[in-house]
């Protein structure tokens, strides 16, 4: 159970999100030792408070949920987000500029992010919305990931029209190889969907459901 534990991003990115729900979150994170928690860049410093010498990192989102933000102010939002205590920035990649064929500027977007995260101490993972995306732009956006510096991908901000599912990782895990990271997010709930996602090839589970899950197991 503790291996299953350690893949998990336990989850809170609702815009209603109170002080409260995000203490919670943290003590639940601390109890059963997620490999996270991923809150909004807000309670980035509280969550880092609460989770202070626990072992869980604070994992938090930028150009969320959109991406459509400029490079620049993405890499203002990681930068801060890392010097507040986060370890782990969840970028969205500029999806219409992916989509338009524009890889050059969806590699400097990532590089600027990946730049700022790596200062500030803290590793970065892409989103790259997959749902929204054929799959030739899904292995596009995993290989300019890979070329920009980050240290994983990312199937979905969970605010898309789509979650994860086994065939997108699948597709990204062979994009990337075996050795870079494939964080699965959105709509994953039960142990069963996270076991098929780690099957396909996720090295991380982002979900709100990391309690249910384990209580599952027992």
């Amino acid at each position: 159970m503790r291996a299953i534990a350690r893949l998990i991003d336990h989850t809170l990115l609702k815009p209603e999100a109170t002080r409260a729900q995000i203490i919670t979150l943290c003590a639940e994170a601390r109890e059963h030792g997620f490999a996270s928690v991923c809150v909004n860049p807000y309670w980035v410093p509280l969550a880092a408070r609460e989770l202070a010498g626990s072992g869980v990192n604070v994992c938090t989102v930028c150009g969320f949920p959109l991406g459509a933000a400029t490079g620049g102010t993405k890499a203002h939002e990681a930068g801060e987000a890392a010097a507040a205590g986060a370890r782990e920035i969840d970028m969205v990649i500029n999806v219409g500029a992916l989509r338009s064929g524009d890889h050059e500027a969806v590699r400097r977007d990532i590089e600027l992010v990946a730049a700022a995260t790596h200062a500030g101490g803290a590793i970065l993972k892409v989103i790259i919305e997959a749902a929204l995306l054929e799959d030739s732009e899904k292995t596009a956006a995993c290989a300019l990931a890979k070329a920009a510096g980050a240290e994983f991908v990312k199937t979905s901000t969970g605010f898309g029209p789509g979650g994860a599912t086994a065939a997108d990782v699948a597709l990204m895990r062979a994009a990337v190889g075996p050795e870079f990271g494939v964080k699965a997010a959105g709509g994953i709930r039960t142990l069963d969907e996270l076991e098929a996602m780690v099957a396909a090839g996720a090295n991380r589970i982002g979900t709100s459901s990391g309690v249910r899950i384990l209580q599952a197991i027992r």
